[in-house]
């Protein structure tokens, strides 16, 4: 829900296991949206949750219907809609204001979130920050395109909410391949790129937190991406930001780090 809540356009999430499988915003409306999100990993949209920040209709209904789905979240349900997705079997369905939650998220209410731990449970500050790619510090001799930094801010917004070691390569609005909850980042990198169903060739890439080596950049650069969005904050930066300068690759530092857990 959350991830539905980063965009203000037309915007689906499809959720697997806690982590997006596929994300993607279409002024077209939700129904592209949905279309381009599912076409990330089909096979792991299969059994999904998918959340939409835009009301679901009916032609969306009717195509979201056509795949096994455990969840559908979305503002509300149009009533030819709603008879199609209350036919399907062990659906469930829910109505939240994304509208509302951003508005939450922009005041800085629920900072705070829990998790169990042995007997108790931790306390901690939850990732409230996102800026925009527009803010970030061009580092490379490259600065991004214009199309390269909307790109760079999507998937800088949906890295936010992939489980780190988090890769994201993303391209039109749409993500492309996602490598999540890896123990080393550059297995990340590498599961996301064989993860792709199309090519990667003008793809931008954004990574949670910073790049220890420079082999998730070479990694990266092999499959075809053009501009990257990271943290910054490694005793090696010099030597990932060289590695970029070397492929022609734009990159940008936020200074913020997201290392969802």
């Amino acid at each position: 829900m959350r991830l539905g809540a980063e965009f203000a356009g037309p915007a689906v999430a499809i959720i697997k296991h806690t982590n997006p499988c596929g994300c993607a915003v279409s002024e077209a409306g939700v129904l592209t949206a949905y279309r381009m999100a599912r076409e990330t990993d089909p096979v792991s949209a299969f059994g999904g949750i998918v959340a939409i920040n835009r009301p679901v209709d009916a032609e969306l209904g009717r195509e979201m219907s056509e795949t096994f789905l455990e969840c559908v979240i979305a503002p509300s349900y149009a009533p030819e809609a709603l008879t199609i997705l209350a036919g399907k079997k062990n659906l469930r369905l829910l109505a939240y204001d994304f509208s509302a939650a951003a508005a939450r998220e922009r005041r800085g209410e629920g900072a705070l979130e829990l998790r169990s731990v042995s007997g108790g449970f931790l306390v901690q500050a939850r990732d409230m920050v996102t800026s925009a790619a527009t803010d970030a510090k061009v580092v490379s001799k490259r600065a991004p395109s214009e199309s390269e930094l909307n790109d760079l801010d999507f998937a800088w917004r949906v890295a936010k909410h992939i489980k780190s070691n988090a890769i994201v390569f993303c391209r039109g609005g749409r993500t492309l391949g996602v490598g999540a909850g890896q123990m080393s980042r550059v297995d990340s990198v590498r599961i996301a790129v064989a993860k792709a169903r199309s090519s990667l060739v003008g793809s931008v890439l954004a990574s949670d937190a910073f790049f220890p080596f420079r082999d998730g950049v070479d990694e990266a650069a092999k499959a075809g991406a053009s501009a990257i969005v990271q943290p910054g904050g490694s005793l090696r930066d010099e030597e990932v930001i060289a590695a970029a300068d070397e492929y022609g690759i734009a990159m940008i530092l936020t200074g913020e780090r997201h290392f969802r857990h």
